[in-house]
């Protein structure tokens, strides 16, 4: 709590500090109240003096008004402080989020994250506020009272130092125990938060699979869970109050009886009596409201410590330094043989330490202008192959270098620009299509965008939008099919220019006329930037379709992470055993008829082992 409180409470200092001065100056007239009323006692009540109540009384009702004058004036500092704080805290909790690569993002989890920027967030607001407000007013309070007290008779304040060290003994017992559950009950509302987000997001999914009891259960049990931690340290917080209170009132009832026969024998007055039990009441409740805070501000450090394990998390990747490359001229080389668009040096990479390698020391070289197609099972590591490249992920060994530059030398401003991912799952958010379109160059024209949406087979259903451009996006892109949505995300990577295009399977729900439509595009987009002067587009293909990444230029077959052949199509058909037992569980029977030559048929595998489509589906689809 104090390394936010010093990271973030710097431009409300002198918020923090009008707001406790205002609340002192109420503590301080709460504090001469008894007095006040013990005069109004003795020398009116008592000497039946009406002027002297009335006396009294305007100065309790001045008071009272002071009092309520300096504490607005502290609720608005509080205010301030506290969502101003929480404000810049979820800004960079947000801006830090977004700075972290996909390693640091798998470590906490999407759930645990939103739960940090907001539930935690608010446990630190309110313990700033509270702080702010309550801080100094009940422990000066407890002090002032008790000092007070003792001020009046020696005697009495024996009661104070027995009722005080009792309280303090429960308070201690019940906080030992409680905070250990707190810890538990953030974790516990990240495990909701994942089972809510799992089961919303896979709605239909669950309905499709008729699985929504089980999913009720599920959270159910998730939230049971939660409730009897929450129920655990709820118990024992209620111990403190019916027992500070039950000490204070036998406290009040001591202090009456040994209080009434110092009247009796003319040592204390009435009105003293009176305000030592004031006094009493004052300091035993402000106890309470101290243990109450004590309890708040051990929620808030609790969620202040996530929240620092995400600000203190140091991004993995980073471009601190880095300065812009150069980027290879067209036509410039000369008899110099150009730098390769793409070059993997024996790079390897695993998902945490004593994982296997998803990557497992790939080596290849791509030319600029070319088409890399990449194929192989599933969990084969396609995609985190491909996330490499623009530095979602860094290689564990080996290096991966973009335009002869390895990708570590590169600020990754200008990589991202040059390397545009289209993702595997299609991801648009709300707004409007053209809000969509130029994440990567905001500053696009209508005619870039509509020659990227021709590029990627979509111009034509955005046309027969009403709207065209300005059509509404729903958030996920809900009121688009599937294949539309990949399409406007493919033309989404294609503005702004990009020298090298990935496409993550972003092709799959797309029939095999428009995939082919796409490819021959994109072909010729290379072709034509060539011809005008500028660098040709290097595409690289994931796909389990042998028709998506028969024509490319290369061809990389990966098994469990590892290259398992490398080469054209009929290079591989001839030299790669799963290669060829992919594409004879996809093509028809006369598209191998050409290739099997002298080569030993294979039988055509399981779907276990290879991406086996069914041939009667290939067929009839065309591929």
């Amino acid at each position: 709590m104090i390394e936010l409180l010093r990271r973030f409470g710097g431009k409300f200092r002198r918020y923090m500090v009008i707001g406790p001065a205002c609340k002192l100056i109420e503590v301080i007239f709460d504090l001469l109240t008894p007095l006040v009323i013990a005069q109004m006692i003795d020398r009116g009540i008592g000497a039946r003096d009406v002027n002297a109540v009335v006396h009294y009384g305007v100065v309790l009702a001045a008071m009272a008004v002071i009092g309520i004058s300096f504490t607005l004036v502290c609720q608005k500092m509080a205010a301030l402080t506290s969502q101003g704080m929480g404000t810049d805290i979820r800004g960079a909790l947000y801006e830090h989020i977004n700075k972290l690569s996909y390693a640091e993002l798998d470590r906490f989890g999407t759930p645990s994250l939103i739960t940090r920027i907001t539930n935690d967030v608010n446990q630190v607001q309110l313990a700033v506020a509270l702080g702010v407000r309550m801080l100094i007013r009940w422990p000066f309070l407890a002090v002032g009272s008790m000092c007070a007290a003792l001020a009046i008779d020696l005697k009495l304040g024996i009661i104070f130092l027995i009722c005080t060290p009792a309280i303090g003994l429960v308070f201690w017992f019940v906080m030992a125990r409680c905070i250990p559950y707190y810890k538990q009950l953030q974790a516990k509302l990240d495990r909701i938060a994942l089972i809510c987000r799992e089961g919303l997001s896979g709605a239909r999914v669950v309905r499709a699979f008729v699985r929504e009891d089980h999913e009720r259960e599920r959270f159910a049990q998730a939230a049971d869970d939660q409730a009897n931690t929450a129920i655990a340290v709820g118990k024992l917080s209620s111990i403190l109050n019916p027992v500070t209170f039950l000490v204070m009132n036998l406290g009040v009832c001591a202090i009456l009886w040994v209080g009434g026969i110092q009247v009796n024998v003319g040592e204390l007055t009435q009105g003293q009596v009176m305000a030592f039990v004031n006094y009493m009441t004052q300091t035993l409740t402000s106890i309470v409201y101290v243990a109450n805070l004590v309890v708040v501000f051990t929620k808030a450090s609790a969620s202040a410590s996530r929240i620092n394990e995400v600000l203190n998390c140091v991004p993995s990747i980073i471009d601190e330094g880095n300065e812009p490359v150069a980027l290879p001229k067209p036509g410039a080389t000369g008899n110099a043989t150009p730098a390769p668009a793409l070059s993997f040096s024996h790079a390897s990479f695993s998902f945490g330490t004593g994982a296997a390698n998803a990557v497992n020391d790939v080596t290849l070289e791509l030319p600029l202008g070319k088409t890399l197609g990449i194929i192989g099972g599933t969990g084969s590591g396609k995609s985190t192959l491909v996330s490499l490249i623009p530095r979602l992920y860094d290689a564990g060994t080996g290096s991966v270098s973009v335009m002869g530059s390895d990708v570590h030398a590169w600020p990754l401003d200008q990589l991202r620009h040059v390397v545009a991912t289209v993702p595997q799952r299609a991801s648009l958010v709300s707004g409007t299509i053209r809000s969509n379109l130029t994440w990567r160059d905001e500053a696009a024209t209508d005619e870039e965008l509509w020659a990227a949406l021709d590029m990627a087979q979509a111009s034509e259903f955005v046309r027969n939008k009403p709207q065209g451009l300005d059509a509404p996006v729903e958030a996920g892109g809900k009121n688009f099919s599937g294949g539309q949505r990949q399409r406007l995300t493919i033309a989404r990577a294609l503005v702004g220019s990009p020298q090298i295009l990935i496409m993550d399977d972003s092709a799959s729900a797309l029939d095999f006329k428009t995939d082919a439509a796409l490819r021959h595009a994109i072909r010729e987009r290379s072709v034509r930037g060539a011809a005008e002067g500028g660098l040709p587009l290097t595409t690289v293909i994931v796909s389990q379709r042998v028709s998506t990444v028969r024509d490319a230029d290369m061809i990389c077959v990966l098994d469990h992470g590892s290259v398992a052949g490398l080469g054209t199509h009929d290079e591989l058909y001839t030299t790669c055993q799963l290669y060829r037992e992919i594409c004879q569980s996809q093509l028809r029977r006369e598209e191998l008829e050409g290739q099997q030559g002298s080569v030993t048929p294979v039988s055509v595998p399981s779907p276990v082992s290879a991406l086996a489509a069914p041939a009667s589906t290939c067929a009839k689809e065309g591929c």
